[in-house]
């Protein structure tokens, strides 16, 4: 008998592990199934906000006069988020507030011209409609 009782333990814990295998292979493939918002701008980007939930934005001062700069958004999951802009040392130059779409299951993408001429911080506030919203940025200035 005690033969029979380890072979039932032994077969109960094959089926547990078998289990919990399952259950991490199904957790891996839907995480797996979100599409990346944004990807790595290379080296001509000051900022990357891979993904962000919810609220949120960045600052830099990484600004350089002899480059375009340009900002890209990226959202997905219902909702919108509401972009303002902030310029340091150029105020008269803070592109207008926008608001970006953001539906389920493909991400939608916006990119701003911030333009050349300008140096110093700035920064972004990101105000999402829905504390779920996923978006991301890169902020680049490509030589």
């Amino acid at each position: 008998m005690a033969r029979t009782h380890g072979g039932r333990k032994a077969v109960t814990l094959a089926a547990v592990a078998a289990a919990a295998a399952l259950a991490v292979g199904t957790g891996t493939t839907q995480a797996s199934a979100q599409e990346e918002l944004i990807g790595y701008p290379g080296p001509d980007g000051l900022i990357w906000v891979q993904e962000q939930v919810g609220d949120g934005g960045f600052v830099s001062g990484g600004l350089w006069s002899r480059l375009d700069t340009f900002t890209t958004f990226a959202c997905e999951g219902g909702g919108s988020i509401e972009v303002t802009f902030r310029l340091d040392n150029h105020p008269d130059r803070n592109p207008a507030p926008f608001t970006l779409d953001c539906p389920q299951g493909t991400p939608s993408r916006i990119t701003v011209p911030l333009g050349t001429g300008l140096s110093g911080g700035f920064g972004a506030a990101v105000k999402a409609s829905t504390p779920t919203t996923r978006w991301g940025a890169v902020v680049v200035q490509p030589e």
